[in-house]
């Protein structure tokens, strides 16, 4: 229940934002209920205005590796207050962000700094038309990649069939630009590419989904798209907004071993202040202004107190073993989590439980069956992830208010936190 203290902020946010929120899935329109206000973080622990702790599993929807107000974080940002906030030209601030994440990523030879997810993706899409001369682009039923009318679709009537709108406001020749097919699916790529020879100019994946819920990728599956992407002269592009720097410090390329020619990046580099990236090879890359053709720009790209904050996150996140600490803890955690959430799932009705992971990602599908596209997840009890969600913010822990999200884990997550949640759960709560 909101607090009596809340109460009167959310209704102050109603008369203000459409839906009193500024994102749609902080309206809690998915599970019911009012927003949470919150006016404090830190850490792994978000605190709302009548001063109430709730353990943070949402972690800003991704960026917080090193939890709220990582000390360093903060300090640096703190610091480049007094030098220089946005410019709009060239500073050193950038250059470090960049090269931190080439290193990462080798295969970025060259990239472009925006200033959030679905500003890398549509610059990264128009890049893919220029370069192959060809219009369409195909997408996984399921994946969100931003809300550029290109890709606010969903899929068609039948296989390998044009998309259509999944929203007011983008035409159906916009809608058209697109193909929609199942995640996980390589005979749905063939298909497609069949149908449309010479037509489409890129396929864009999430490698490791985790809008539709955490669904990772089948054995084959990435490395298939790659060989049938180049074999048929399509560019392949890695949306490693939310596993760039999460799944591996290499992103998704790195820990599936296949190398995307573009890939798209955001949340973590930000270090929780805005930021996207896109980048590829050099000679792709050369096609965007100033060199070439391709046109992208952006005022506050590349602001200094945003490489700041996330040149601060890669440096620490970049040590030796922060990856494997991060995989076993978390490993060991999910072995733990499964089993009490199906008992507690079972002892109050809400049905079967399946946890899917992958690193310091999660969900919680209330479902029978493993979840491989977004077939299976439609067919999750939503009621019931909604009730689990209630029951856990109750008991003063934050969970992404929506089944088809991802819980977000990081290094502030420690043992102690998470033994105090697990025993949360098998106690009842109590």
């Amino acid at each position: 229940m909101l607090s009596p203290k809340l109460k009167p902020v959310f209704e102050e946010a109603l008369e203000i934002f459409p839906g009193g929120v500024n994102s749609p899935v902080r309206s809690f329109a998915a599970v019911g209920g009012t927003p949470v206000v919150f006016s404090r973080a830190l850490g792994a622990t978000l605190w709302d205005d009548s001063g109430r702790p709730y353990g943070d599993l949402v972690q800003g929807w991704g960026p917080h590796i090193l939890g709220h107000r990582n000390p360093k974080v903060e300090m640096l940002v703190k610091r480049q207050l007094g030098r220089q906030w946005s410019v709009g030209a060239p500073t050193p601030e950038e250059n470090q962000l960049g090269r931190l994440i080439q290193i990462a990523m080798p295969h970025l030879e060259r990239l472009r700094l925006v200033n959030s997810g679905t500003e890398a993706v549509m610059s990264a899409l128009r890049l893919a038309r220029a370069w192959t001369g060809r219009p369409l682009i195909l997408k996984m039923d399921g994946g969100y990649h931003g809300h550029s009318d290109g890709l606010l679709v969903r899929a068609g009537s039948g296989a390998a069939q044009l998309a259509q709108a999944s929203s007011e406001g983008v035409s159906t020749s916009t809608a058209a630009q697109t193909i929609s097919i199942p995640f996980n699916d390589l005979e749905a790529v063939r298909v497609a590419l069949a149908a449309y020879p010479l037509q489409i100019a890129a396929v864009i994946v999430e490698p490791v989904a985790a809008n539709m819920g955490v669904v990772l990728p089948q054995p084959g599956y990435l490395q298939g798209l790659r060989d049938l992407t180049r074999a048929a002269g399509v560019l392949l592009i890695f949306d490693e907004v939310i596993t760039g720097f999460r799944v591996a410090k290499g992103g998704a390329a790195q820990r599936f071993g296949v190398t995307p020619d573009l890939t798209c990046l955001g949340k973590i580099i930000g270090g929780g202040l805005p930021c996207g990236a896109f980048g590829g090879s050099r000679e792709l890359m050369d096609q965007v202004a100033p060199l070439g053709p391709v046109y992208q720009a952006g005022t506050l790209s590349g602001n200094p107190l945003t490489m700041v904050a996330g040149a601060a996150v890669l440096q620490q996140i970049s040590k030796p073993g922060f990856y494997e600490d991060l995989e076993d803890r978390f490993l060991a955690f999910y072995e733990q989590l499964e089993p009490m959430v199906k008992n507690l799932a079972h002892e109050r009705g809400w049905g079967p439980v399946v946890l899917q992971s992958c690193a310091s990602l999660f969900t919680v599908f209330f479902s029978s069956e493993e979840v491989k596209d977004w077939t299976s997840a439609s067919r999750c009890t939503v009621k019931s992830y909604s009730q689990w969600f209630h029951w856990m913010l109750g008991r003063g822990y934050f969970l992404p208010p929506a089944q088809f999200e991802a819980c977000f884990l990081g290094q502030s997550h420690d043992k102690a936190w998470l033994n105090r949640l697990l025993r949360v759960l098998k106690n009842g709560g109590v």
